[in-house]
């Protein structure tokens, strides 16, 4: 079974993160939505943004063939934002998140994305289910995560972080 680490939408490319996209993953992590929902994470320099990426997403494309996404505009070549699947330790379910930058939110380029993320993780990852988690008052996550067929199940937390956040589940029909 062979794990895609590039695929397209009808307007979007989507491919594993890598080191060459530092400044972008950099200005991404600063921008005020990523500050204020997902926190800072000290990443403030093109090297910590580098080795962000070698550390963060390397390991996990090479252990599961899946990772952090880029998400590139078909039509111009522009980085919209990212959209990837993350195992955490002690979490049963890999989850998916996403995130833009301010001036291409609202076009549904999260739906898009998150959607055919969605596909292949059931048919060429072979997941059966899916968590997310999101903070309270992140409306506009919780919002997508509910159009993508997410259902709420609780609360949870994430390793290394003592913020509670909303957890969402995404069971995948097999037929």
């Amino acid at each position: 079974m062979g794990h895609q680490t590039q695929f397209e939408t009808n307007r979007l490319l989507l491919r594993s993160v890598h080191t060459d996209d530092a400044a972008f993953i950099l200005e991404l992590m600063n921008t005020p939505k990523w500050l204020e929902y997902i926190g800072d994470q000290q990443i403030n320099t093109l090297d910590q943004a580098s080795h962000y990426i070698a550390e963060k997403a390397y390991p996990q494309l090479k252990k599961h063939g899946y990772t952090n996404n880029v998400i590139i505009r078909t039509e111009d070549g522009a980085k919209l934002g990212t959209c990837g699947l993350y195992h955490r330790e002690g979490k049963s379910n890999p989850d998916i998140g996403f995130a833009f930058l301010p001036e291409f939110e609202g076009f549904g380029y999260a739906f898009e994305a998150s959607k055919a993320l969605m596909n292949l993780a059931k048919t060429d990852y072979g997941l059966k289910e899916l968590s997310s988690y999101t903070l309270e008052y992140n409306l506009s996550s919780r919002k997508l995560l509910e159009k993508l067929g997410f259902n709420l199940i609780g609360v949870g937390f994430l390793p290394n972080s003592n913020d509670e956040l909303l957890h969402y589940t995404c069971k995948f029909e097999i037929k």
